[in-house]
């Protein structure tokens, strides 16, 4: 069976306006990146909508659960804004028990062509075809239960909260 993977948006996404000195989106780079690495995993992708985290809403994250829910598919990958994706993560534990569940993102543009989002995604599609069925955040290699992670600001990296 497939990997669902279902698009939000977030730095992952974004390009740069060269002109106006501003990150926007336009299309999603998830099919360019899933060629450049070469991914021989059956997935479907969907867009669910191309926006910043921190302008995403409950009624934002409601559609990402429906979406989660009704997805024939058993394991889910969902690329996201860093800024909120443990928020979000939380909110899809909180109701959904029967799915592996993987979010992931970027700190760094992938047009830039120093983004860390290829590597990260490679981890996730990895990682949700082992995890038992959960919600996860999956960032600079490592995977995290969704109850036990958060960025740290300080250092653009995603960290267990019990090693602070």
């Amino acid at each position: 069976m497939a990997i669902r993977i279902f698009i939000t948006g977030g730095t992952f996404d974004k390009e740069y306006n060269e002109l106006k000195g501003e990150l926007f989106f336009k299309d999603s780079h998830l099919h360019e990146m899933l060629k450049l690495g070469r991914c021989k995993i059956d997935v479907a992708i969907r867009t669910l909508m191309m926006i910043d985290s921190l302008g995403m809403t409950d009624d934002d994250r409601e559609l990402i659960t429906r979406q989660c829910e009704t997805s024939e598919e058993k394991k889910i990958v969902i690329t996201h804004g860093t800024d909120t994706m443990t928020d979000t993560a939380k909110f899809l534990a909180e109701r959904i028990k029967n799915k592996t569940i993987v979010l992931t993102g970027a700190m760094i543009p992938y047009k830039f062509g120093s983004s860390d989002g290829l590597f990260n995604l490679g981890s996730a599609l990895a990682f949700v075809q082992t995890l038992p069925c959960g919600v996860y955040v999956a960032m600079n290699g490592r995977c995290f239960n969704w109850n036990n992670v958060q960025k740290n600001k300080q250092t653009g990296e995603f960290e267990e909260l019990t090693n602070l």
